[in-house]
């Protein structure tokens, strides 16, 4: 990976955010990481297949009028611009060149893609609720499983699935996921003893200094971070929904290639 510094004090830059029932874009203003103007989002195309989301992109970028590099993210496995595995999007995109098939979609501009959750590690550490914590930091996106980054002072180290990682038998995502959670019909303080359970684990083996906690239930933090037993501090995400989006420019813009 490499990452090289931009200090421009009003860069704008362009995010495009990949899912399984939505695709959302829009510009980022990388001093502030704040969105410029309205988030434009398309369905994801069902199937969604690479040749079809990457023509939505397009769309997407053609909408907003944008002409410089393009940041997108994938609920993927990403090196080297390839997608290594694929949830929620269509198998076929196991082993696609996505950095040269958004290249080619976009007109041949340059194009960053990277992991979903690396994305919105990458913004809540740079602009966001780690963004004035030094050493390591652990985003967890708890949703359906959970997707997970890891930054040290700022570098990424990209593609962690931490989710998928035993704990006391059973992968993490299927002992604190928030769909185990409503799957079955847990108060939080039974779900915060499954999730202070594996943040337990993750800070065996990684020492963090900040867990930040994204995914949708981050909005009710207040009802669970409480209640946690684990050491590190756990705060909530800020940017939420955006996450992706400006992690995705700040990466592309700062040449942050996995």
């Amino acid at each position: 990976m490499t990452q090289e510094t931009r200090t421009d004090s009003a860069t704008l830059g362009f995010g495009i955010d990949i899912g399984g029932s939505g695709v959302k874009g829009g510009v980022v203003d990388l001093s502030t990481g704040q969105l410029v103007g309205e988030r434009i989002k398309i369905l994801t195309p069902q199937p969604s297949t690479p040749a079809a989301v990457a023509d939505t992109a397009a769309q997407i970028v053609a909408q907003a009028g944008w002409t410089g590099p393009v940041g997108l993210t994938l609920p993927s496995v990403v090196t080297g611009g390839i997608a290594r595995t694929a949830a929620n999007i269509d198998r076929s995109w196991i082993g696609t060149d996505a950095r040269a098939l958004f290249s080619e979609a976009l007109g041949g501009r340059e194009v960053t893609v990277l992991n979903d959750a690396d994305a919105a590690g990458v913004a809540e550490d740079r602009f966001g609720a780690a963004s004035n914590v030094r050493g390591v930091v652990v985003l967890l996106t708890f949703g359906t499983g959970i997707g997970s980054a890891v930054l040290n002072n700022g570098v990424l180290l990209p593609n962690t699935e931490f989710g998928h990682m035993e704990v006391d038998g059973k992968e993490a995502e299927h002992r604190a996921s928030s769909k185990v959670k409503e799957d079955r019909d847990w108060s939080y303080k039974r779900w915060a003893e499954e999730v202070s359970r594996v943040l337990s684990r993750f800070e065996a083996l990684l020492w963090p200094d900040l867990f930040v906690a994204g995914g949708g239930i981050s909005r009710k933090s207040d009802k669970w971070i409480p209640m946690l037993t684990n050491t590190t501090p756990v705060v909530p995400a800020e940017l939420r929904n955006t996450a992706g989006i400006v992690g995705a420019a700040y990466a592309a813009e700062t040449a942050l290639t996995p």
